[in-house]
């Protein structure tokens, strides 16, 4: 009942019994291909590809297609199939024959050499466009980014002067002033980083999510997650929705170098008046996917022992999502009890015992520590230094590793030791975290260990990017005359 196969061009929102159906933005690979991967959009809002996810495709003997698709997170994206044209003659035989069968412009045989499937123009050189290319059925188009629009060759795209055009490209108010014009939006919402949309604050971190919704919006609407029993709390002027990664149904996933979080605010009409005094709505239904962002990678060092003075590591990504982890030195063996009140002193005899912890805990997610080193100063980028781990595997045979019931924490004993000289009286880690789906057979974390050129592993280690920041803590004196 699906169709023939899904369909390689956009599918217009509220399509396939669901809001923003999803399509295959690529061809269909032939049989001698193997599995191939294509990147899945989800229409919605006028945008043909909103949110986009990989699947997998394989062309099978006798002419059909099957699909390894992931798993939706929000229930409003649907797969979608499509029944395809069928050739103007019929195949005779085997069909082997392919002479008496022709398709419709814009539309190709398929391997059963009787269904036309659509020809995906936007393959060939973006079709012709300058920017962004769309594919439709049996044609395509050509789009812009936000502040742009078409020339009229329909296929360069050029800078908008102002309001005039299009409302500046603006979601909402469009307003001219002496440099040029700017978009504004209403009371309660927010310029997003394009500068021309509006959307409702979010507020991501570690252990909350906040999503904050005026009034105005909401009218005589009820507001709930997809988890349905978290639902909105009114102030008066706004409606505050308060989850975590770990409630009201959050789905966390790992796409590309992000770890992504995301909810969906529902508002349907309520049933009787509200005590706000809500006696009208202006909207059927409200739909605001919510999303937060943090980034993967992690870099955080510290002394033999833990300041009390350091704060957790937060690392702010570009939608304003932290991930916390800290790197603790613990009493024992059962990594229970981390030092707190005093910094004790180590003598070369004794074993360190050190571990990455998350701040959070969540499911689905595991990490893998890609190197830890140590130095006899604070500094990352120090000459004299000593590598524990490197890309994941131990490089110390005394390193030993346990196991931890969460995925996120990784837990290790190694001797004390110290840099050889007198005025090397301290020593401080470092170390690389990397965060993975634990579903990902492929990810880098369930590679584990990975031997890699020097030069790539030492260019990564001194790339701190706009997205790490050192947690440095300690130091200790090491009794060592003992």
């Amino acid at each position: 009942m699906a169709g023939d196969a899904m369909p390689t061009f956009c599918i217009p929102e509220n399509h396939c019994g669901t809001h923003a159906p999803v399509w295959l933005n690529g061809s269909h690979p032939l049989e001698g291909d193997g599995i191939v991967q294509r990147q899945a959009c989800a229409s919605f809002s006028g945008n043909c590809c909103l949110w986009n996810t990989t699947v997998e495709v394989k062309a099978c003997p006798g002419g059909y297609y099957v699909y390894r698709l992931t798993k939706p997170s929000v229930c409003f994206h649907v797969y979608c199939g499509h029944f395809y044209d069928i050739c103007d003659e019929d195949c005779h035989g085997s069909c082997l024959d392919t002479s008496g069968c022709t398709c419709s412009p814009g539309t190709v045989l398929g391997p059963d050499r009787q269904t036309c499937f659509d020809e995906n123009e936007c393959e060939q050189n973006n079709g012709g466009c300058s920017e962004i290319c769309v594919n439709l059925k049996n044609s395509y188009r050509c789009e812009c980014g936000v502040g742009r629009v078409l020339r009229s060759d329909g296929k360069t795209c050029e800078d908008i002067e102002g309001c005039h055009n299009k409302n500046g490209g603006c979601s909402h108010s469009c307003l001219m002033s002496e440099k040029g014009y700017q978009c504004e939006c209403p009371r309660g919402l927010v310029l997003s980083e394009d500068n021309h949309t509006c959307q409702v604050p979010v507020f991501c971190k570690s252990n909350t999510i906040e999503v904050s919704i005026p009034r105005d919006l909401v009218g005589g609407l009820e507001l709930f997650l997809t988890n349905t029993s978290c639902r909105g709390v009114s102030n008066g002027t706004h409606v505050n929705i308060l989850f975590s990664l770990k409630t009201c149904g959050t789905v966390v996933d790992v796409v590309n170098d992000k770890i992504v979080a995301s909810n969906l605010v529902t508002g349907l009409p309520k049933q009787t008046p509200g005590s706000s005094g809500d006696i009208i709505i202006r909207t059927s239904k409200l739909l605001i996917p919510v999303t937060c962002e943090f980034p993967r990678l992690y870099t955080i060092s510290e002394g033999y022992v833990p300041n009390l003075r350091n704060t957790p590591l937060e690392i702010m990504s570009r939608s304003h999502g932290i991930f916390p982890f800290t790197l603790e030195i613990f009493k024992d063996h059962e990594f229970e009890e981390p030092y707190r009140e005093a910094l004790p002193t180590l003598k070369l005899r004794d074993s360190l015992y050190f571990g990455i912890e998350p701040l959070v805990h969540v499911n689905g997610l595991e990490s893998l520590v890609e190197s830890c080193f140590a130095t006899p100063t604070s500094k990352i980028d120090e000459i004299l230094k000593y590598y524990l781990i490197r890309d994941g595997c131990v490089s110390d045979d005394s390193v030993k590793q346990y196991t931890s019931r969460d995925h996120l924490a990784k837990h290790f004993q190694v001797p004390v030791f110290k840099f050889v000289g007198k005025d090397h009286k301290e020593v401080f880690l470092h170390c690389r975290v990397l965060v993975c789906g634990m579903l990902d057979e492929r990810s880098r974390c369930a590679q584990g260990c990975h031997r890699r050129m020097r030069r790539e592993a030492v260019g990564r280690e001194n790339d701190s990017g706009p997205q790490s920041q050192m947690l440095t803590g300690g130091p200790i004196s090491i009794d060592w005359e003992d």
